[in-house]
């Protein structure tokens, strides 16, 4: 009987890992062909998703994802390779805002403050992408962000309707010292079950905003 019981937990175990190892696959074959480190490859796209993460790290001390992705941004601005940026981030707490930090970066690198949009209902990755699709009309994109946060973003963007390329912003935690990449991988299986079985939505939506012709929204304005 134990040996059954034994054999059953192993079976069981195999099984979930053989799902996970799927479900990472999926994520990241999404965005085969889609991701980008170069700005003279990279396609031109009129709208940059720049997605949101925290400004400071838990010490006070400055978040490299953070600096590397708004550099990655203003390289693409800078080469022409973007017109307009929805900057789209948390702001839940008071005295939190991602996106506004995201655009006083951009800002501060040179970018006029009329081509950039702030959506500060992006509590994650799957209302970062619907919110542009449903709120601010946007069906084809550029994703800024590091490698692994693009796959995920590219893969979520696939299943809503969404034209979505990559560009990479660098890596900040080659040796996963921090656990972000481990975590990660947990939040592309969460996508995945969003995406085939909860059939998750975003947590707002609004008025529309278009691009480029509405005046550009801030989150103390946010529609």
């Amino acid at each position: 009987m134990l040996r059954k019981v034994l054999l059953i937990l192993l079976l069981l175990a195999v099984l979930i890992v053989a799902s996970a190892m799927g479900t990472l696959a999926l994520v990241r074959r999404a965005s085969a062909g889609r991701l980008y480190s170069s700005t003279s490859q990279i396609p031109h796209r009129r709208v940059g998703l720049v997605l949101g993460c925290k400004k400071k790290m838990g010490d006070g001390t400055p978040n490299p994802f953070f600096d590397n992705r708004l550099r990655a941004a203003t390289e693409l601005f800078k080469a022409g390779k973007i017109d307009y940026f929805l900057v789209s981030g948390d702001n839940h707490v008071r005295g939190y805002d991602e996106a506004t930090d995201m655009k006083d970066a951009l800002l501060q690198a040179g970018v006029p403050p009329d081509r950039i949009y702030s959506d500060c209902a992006g509590f994650r990755t799957l209302d970062s992408i619907v919110r542009a699709r449903d709120v601010f009309g946007v069906r084809e994109m550029t994703v800024i962000s590091q490698e692994f946060h693009n796959q995920r973003a590219i893969f979520l963007a696939s299943h809503h309707g969404v034209d979505a390329i990559g560009y990479n912003a660098q890596d900040a935690d080659l040796g996963d010292v921090s656990g972000t990449h481990r975590r990660e991988k947990m939040a592309d299986m969460k996508a995945a079950l969003d995406v085939y079985l909860l059939r998750t939505k975003p947590h707002f939506l609004g008025s529309s905003v278009a691009i480029g012709v509405d005046p550009p929204t801030t989150c103390s304005g946010q529609q």
